[in-house]
């Protein structure tokens, strides 16, 4: 059986969602992509998804929950405890780093997307690997 993995996107601006959804779906021909514009309702939304995600990619700078919050939502939830989600963020300075690792997240990529490395990034991550791509 081929694994399908299924992602989830967090991210409130406009061309970041249509660069990950040309990178994973036109670009990589993955089929499940479901991309939030906003972080309300995060938990009804997210149980609400036809399929559970596998990995997350999540903004930082989100409203009304920043990352950090949905992050601990998360981390919280029965479900959803053990999930990969990488910070996909333009804040890379190392304090900010530093708070990405120490809060749990699993890896960080930076904003704008690097579409030739990405699918390298993609691949560590589906094997389990922490990402940290952040130059």
């Amino acid at each position: 059986m081929v694994f399908n993995p299924a992602f989830l996107y967090i991210e409130d601006e406009p061309f970041s969602r249509t660069v990950m959804e040309m990178i994973l779906v036109r670009g990589l021909g993955y089929k499940n992509l479901s991309i939030f514009n906003n972080s309300e309702q995060f938990i009804e939304r997210l149980e609400a998804l036809p399929e559970q995600p596998d990995v997350i990619f999540l903004d930082i700078h989100l409203k009304p929950h920043d990352g950090f919050e949905i992050l601990a939502m998360l981390r919280e939830h029965r479900t959803y405890v053990n999930t990969c989600v990488i910070a996909v963020t333009a804040s890379v300075m190392n304090e900010e780093v530093d708070m990405l690792r120490q809060s749990g997240f699993n890896g960080a990529i930076a904003k704008p997307i690097d579409q030739i490395a990405f699918p390298g990034l993609l691949q560590r991550i589906l094997n389990g690997e922490e990402v940290w791509n952040i130059q």
